[in-house]
């Protein structure tokens, strides 16, 4: 015989399982796109680019190119010859959806 308890502690772990299933789903499909995302130069051709982009943005790309530091580059105390910068700016755009449950943005 199975208890009720039993069959609660199942329920929540298949909906659980069903839960995370679901979210690592999600995130798989981004990381895809994320890397079959085509690399870009930073070069004088980047801003014509992303102005005949729809919208004028690009997404998920991969852009290299050189980075200058701004005043000294950081080295390493434990690679010798490794240098690195630090970035100072990040630029994050979010884009606001309406949830008709929560009534919010």
């Amino acid at each position: 015989p199975v208890t009720p308890g039993e069959l609660l502690c199942l329920g929540s772990s298949l909906a659980f399982s069903g839960l995370f299933y679901y979210l690592y789903r999600k995130k798989a499909g981004v990381m895809a796109r994320i890397q079959e995302a085509p690399k870009l130069q930073v070069d004088d051709n980047l801003p014509a680019l992303v102005s005949v982009a729809d919208g004028r943005c690009l997404p998920y790309v991969a852009l290299e190119g050189v980075v200058l530091p701004a005043k000294a580059a950081l080295t390493s105390h434990y690679h010798e010859g490794l240098q690195g910068v630090i970035q100072k700016l990040l630029l994050k755009e979010h884009r606001l959806i309406w949830n008709s449950l929560a009534r919010s943005w």
